[in-house]
């Protein structure tokens, strides 16, 4: 299309003004331009019930303004399958007359069948094109079909119409949606993400339009309509909303035994969650002959707790899962539609982990246990959240309709992407190709800021010291000047830095990527956004936690917790902190200050701590009270002992301490212990809370508190807890590799 016809595009979905035409009198110019007033020909073509849900929309626009349109509606692919519900007969219904019915699946529901599947539909629909002769072809998504009639139309130089391009969702549909745009002439997306993908992938800004997702002009009109029928003939008379499940998984072609098994591990947690349940047949992909075998080998259809059905109609389906307690599985209409009502929804697997999703969506991306999913349906069901409009707000369709009147098909055919400009022609050499993944790490430590370069497999490669400064400004500035740095070091060393993670002391919010408030030993630290400076500075992604957390996250990724379902980490240091893992995942707790295992009370009448109270892990075990108790031995000419001395301007440390006692100094000893007894008490509290089957001492001072701590838990410890290993870290810098792991192997989405 010429900048000649096409007004400034619409900044956003649902904005006060149509940026993207002027008035009704331009469309009647092109139309008047593509010769005598003739309307425009669209084909729609509509693979499965899926994308005519999305297509329908569009057709009853169409339909409308007959003065502008002919529509002829072609239907092909699992629509016409008895197996998959006959849909076409809800085309029919309608009222929409279908022009060509071309039987294109070749069944068997694996991988070779897809693929004679496309090439059943390249041998039938050359025919239909030309008989047709349509001036544009809407296609929708991602399906194989869906790329057979692209491909088609392309090869016959007819103009293509894509709905739904630019979208990320994690499985081989990427792959057909991404080639599916690179066809088409002109694109439907429905978010911004999903426009900066197209313009990203070098298609010509002016022809894709940000319209929204047409159901949703369906879904945003539908909420009140009656549903309690529709409920009980779906799912049962003696059932309330919000008190059913709605449940649609799909095989991922990628991975289909690991996506049966999941399948199976799905039905088995329904089963014992014990709720009413609609199921729906999966669709016609590979693997899916296998999952409808799991689902009759579990009696799913004769089971009085469940309804197994291959078929909803759209506009009963809006309302079942509007009302449902929870809608789980693997479907798009899950991370996508289903947001409009705020229901609560549970995706399983990574067959749509790379979707836009709105805060009532829990990714269960490792979904390879029953327990995992259960605690997920715990979790979720009967919650409500705000709706989402993500994907729309209820006026694609118009949109949509004026853009179609827009096409001035007396425009050349040959579409022209939209290249970057290259400054030099770059040969690819060994050195790119074995490029190390890595990533920047942080460490904000009371005296010292650090920033290393990381690799995946937990190397240093290179790592920046510099003294903590006292102020805020000062303390951003060193940051990002050591981050830049590094990065800029990083090519040189052959890295690819993925991100920056930050470990730094005090309460954090990982989520927002903000210090709340931090320790007395790092000053102006507290309502400070991290994330937002340096990600601005380098154009990184960043994430922040703190340092106890980072220590757990190292553990887990390089140390003993590898693998490890629940463990704990304690670090001993100038201060004591620490990290809980529970089932593989860091804990936050609901106000960020989970794991201050430091500040556990094991003496209503002991020292005073930092914090403010008394008788803290903190107060007896860390560096700065071990200090404390060291000067009051020397002020009291009771610390060194033979074959020690001290410096005059030397200031006396736990490190004195500790040479003192193990040189035979028995205050010092007895000093020592009582730490370690009170580390241990702290252990069994946590043993006792959380109940690991791993504590991993970390810091300068666990090698000295580990046997101690050992013997209070056989002392005091209950017996079922007794068994607990505590080892002591092996990692040579766990606060740097933790920051590395945020980055490496943990994100700030909802993952669970």
């Amino acid at each position: 299309m010429g900048s000649n016809v096409r007004p400034r595009r619409q900044q956003g979905v649902g904005g006060p003004h149509e940026l993207y035409f002027k008035n009704l009198s331009k469309q009647k110019q092109i139309m008047e331009k593509n010769g005598n007033n003739r309307k425009l020909r669209v084909c729609v073509a509509t693979c499965n019930r899926a994308d005519y849900s999305k297509l329908a929309p569009i057709m009853f626009g169409i339909k409308a303004e007959p003065q502008f349109f002919e529509l002829d509606v072609v239907v092909l692919g699992s629509h016409l399958i008895d197996d998959y519900g006959n849909t076409y007969r809800m085309i029919e219904q309608d009222d929409f007359d279908i022009h060509t019915r071309l039987h294109t699946i070749v069944r068997g529901e694996d991988e070779a069948a897809m693929v004679e599947s496309v090439g059943l539909a390249l041998v039938k629909l050359p025919d239909v094109l030309n008989r047709l002769k349509p001036d544009i072809v809407i296609v929708h998504g991602d399906r194989f079909d869906a790329l057979a009639l692209a491909t088609s139309a392309a090869l016959m130089n007819i103009r293509i119409l894509h709905i739904e391009g630019g979208e990320v969702s994690g499985t081989i549909d990427d792959s057909i949606r991404h080639a599916i745009t690179k066809l088409a002439h002109f694109h439907v997306c429905c978010t911004r993400s999903a426009e900066q993908h197209l313009i990203s992938m070098c298609e010509d800004h002016d022809r894709i339009l940000l319209a929204g997702c047409p159901s949703y002009d369906k879904l945003l009109s539908s909420k009140n309509k009656d549903y309690m029928s529709i409920i009980r003939m779906w799912i049962g008379e003696d059932v309330k909303p919000r008190d059913y499940i709605v449940a649609l998984q799909h095989p991922v072609t990628t991975d289909i035994k690991h996506s049966i098994k999941m399948f199976e591990l799905t039905l088995d947690a329904l089963i014992s969650f014990n709720k009413r349940t609609l199921v729906l047949f999966p669709n016609i992909d590979a693997g899916s002959k296998e999952m409808v075998r799991v689902m009759r080998k579990k009696g799913i259809e004769h089971h009085p707790n469940f309804r197994a059905v291959k078929h909803v109609p759209f506009e009963q389906f809006i309302q079942l899962v509007a009302h449902a307690g929870c809608v789980i599985g693997n479907s798009s209409c899950g991370v996508r539609e289903v947001g409009a009502f705020g229901t609560p929804v549970i995706n399983l697997g990574t067959r749509q982990i790379g979707r836009e999703t709105g805060e009532n969506v829990l990714h269960v991306r490792d979904a390879d246990t029953q327990d995992k999913i259960l605690q997920a349906l715990h979790l979720q069901f009967g919650q409500q959240y705000p709706c989402s409009k993500i994907y729309g707000d209820g006026n694609a369709v118009p949109r949509i309709l004026k853009f179609l009147k827009s096409i001035d098909l007396k425009e050349p055919l040959q579409k022209k992407f939209c290249f970057p400009p290259v400054k030099e022609n770059i040969s690819q050499d060994i050195d790119h190709i074995l490029e190390t993944q890595s990533a920047l790490a942080v460490d904000l430590g009371g005296t010292n800021l650090r920033v290393a370069i990381v690799s995946m497999k937990g190397e240093i490669v290179k790592k920046y010291t510099q003294l903590n400064p006292k102020t805020y400004e000062d303390r951003i500035g060193l940051i990002l000047k050591m981050c830049m740095e590094a990065a800029s070091e990083a090519v040189n060393l052959n890295c690819r830095i993925l991100g920056v993670g930050i470990s730094t002391g005090g309460r954090v919010n990982p989520r927002e990527g903000i210090v709340l408030h931090s320790t007395k030993l790092i000053q102006e630290w507290s309502s400070v956004d991290l994330r937002t400076p340096i990600s601005d500075a380098l154009h990184l992604p960043v994430w922040v936690d703190n340092d106890g957390n980072c220590a757990a996250l190292a553990e887990r990724k390089f140390g003993h917790g590898k693998g490890v379902e629940n463990f704990v980490t304690l670090i001993t240091g100038t201060g004591i902190g620490g990290g809980i893992i529970h089932q593989h995942e860091l804990i936050h707790g609901s106000s960020f200050c989970a794991a201050e295992l430091g500040h556990i009370v094991v003496s209503l009448e002991g020292p005073e701590c930092l914090c403010g109270s008394h008788g803290c892990i903190e107060a007896y075990a860390s560096g700065i009270a071990l200090q404390r108790e060291a000067k009051k031995l020397h002020d009291e000419d009771l610390l060194l002992v033979g074959g020690m001395s001290v410096k005059t301007e030397e200031t006396i440390s736990a490190v004195h301490l500790i040479q003192a006692a193990k040189l035979g100094n028995a205050k010092a000893d007895s000093i020592l212990r009582t730490a370690g007894t009170a580390l241990g008490l702290g252990v069994v509290n946590i043993l006792h809370t959380m109940n690991p089957s791993l504590v991993i001492l970390s810091g300068v001072l666990a090698g000295h508190y580990v046997n101690i701590v050992k013997d209070v838990i056989r002392r005091q410890a209950l017996f079922s807890a007794e068994t607990v290993d505590v080892v002591v870290s092996n990692l040579a810098d766990p606060a740097l590799l933790g920051a590395a792991s945020l980055v490496l192997d943990y994100s700030t989405r909802r993952i669970y």
